[in-house]
């Protein structure tokens, strides 16, 4: 009887141990906190959860693993499994990536966005570099296109543009140089204090981040047509991690980015109906800027600014041309479809 019982126990701790071993824990490393541009990484982990009946779960945190400007070095040597970041933080890492924050590609709405970002993370050499990094992206960040929320006097004239300290990265702050602004390298968390303090004078976010951050708090008045261009943020896995996942994990991940995103533009485009509103609580002036002000801002901001970006990165042996050509035709293909 009590080798039944011995037997029995052993049996129980035999399938309790491999129950545990089924169960799948990721640590997910976002900043700032739960809002508007991380509800696709959330509905992600609600998504995943759910389809493993709770064997896979995402642990997300908002800034307790890592700085956002960090978060790729903390995947790439795997202190953890999943992060998100931008591209214009670290752009000599993630070279072809930028080629979605050249300035005034064309895109016109979140849809659009999702689908050049999509074709430029399957190219080849975009996954290649970013395997130098043991990242594999796994899904964009659809972002509106930015536009200013500034102090003082409206500037809705280039000329007003000279001296401008602005909170811009990557291409943004590319095409604010070409107009005699002066691009201040600032992360979104330290946005509002650089704001509030004077080190800048207007911060360049899309609408969430305007809210999420403070700086619409700060603002005298906001750009509503500006639309210079908008900044890359992926979502990005640890190679070895994603490649280590039972088959039924790997799936359920892969299987509900699609669900994710579309939860992700459902629940912005709830937020930009109520922009006006917003404005109009916070008291601030809602700006447009002339089609003549806008053309003078392309010509010497949008050709300049891509071709040496193109002749830079072909320098360097990378599909440069082919990337935004790429780019061009998705768009094209998006647009039709629409």
């Amino acid at each position: 009887m009590k080798s039944l019982v011995r037997a029995a126990a052993v049996a129980f701790l035999f399938f309790a141990f491999a129950g545990q071993a089924l169960a799948t824990e990721w640590n997910v490393s976002l900043w700032g906190k739960h809002r508007a541009f991380t509800e696709h990484v959330e509905k992600l982990a609600e998504l995943v959860s759910e389809k493993t009946g709770g064997e896979f779960t995402l642990n997300i945190s908002y800034g307790g693993l890592s700085g956002n400007c960090e978060n790729l070095d903390g995947i790439s040597t795997g202190a953890f499994e999943m992060a998100q970041f931008c591209a214009g933080y670290h752009p000599d890492k993630n070279r072809l990536i930028t080629v979605l924050e050249l300035p005034f590609l064309g895109v016109e709405n979140l849809e659009q966005e999702v689908a050049v970002s999509h074709a430029v993370y399957a190219h080849p050499a975009v996954a290649g570099e970013m395997a130098q990094w043991n990242a594999k992206l796994l899904m964009p960040l659809p972002i509106p296109q930015y536009n200013l929320a500034g102090t003082g006097e409206v500037r809705d004239e280039l000329s007003e543009f000279e001296g401008m300290r602005v909170r811009a990265t990557g291409g943004l702050g590319e095409a604010f140089a070409a107009v005699g602004a002066v691009p201040v390298s600032v992360t979104a968390t330290g946005a509002y204090q650089a704001m509030k303090s004077g080190v800048v004078d207007t911060v360049s976010f899309a609408q969430h981040a305007h809210l999420s951050f403070g700086t619409i708090n700060e603002a005298d008045w906001w750009t509503a047509n500006l639309n210079p261009g908008t900044v890359n943020c992926p979502v990005v896995v640890n190679i070895d991690a994603y490649e280590s996942l039972p088959d039924k994990h790997r799936a359920a991940l892969d299987q509900s980015v699609d669900e994710a995103i579309a939860f992700y533009l459902a629940n912005y485009e709830g937020l930009l109906k109520k922009w006006d509103k917003v404005l109009e609580e916070k008291g601030v002036e809602k700006v447009m800027i002339s089609e003549e002000e806008l053309a003078a801002f392309r010509a010497r901001a949008a050709d300049p600014i891509r071709e040496a970006w193109i002749a830079d990165i072909e320098a360097q042996g990378l599909p440069g041309r082919e990337l935004y050509d790429l780019v061009q035709s998705t768009l094209k293909d998006a647009k039709m479809s629409n």
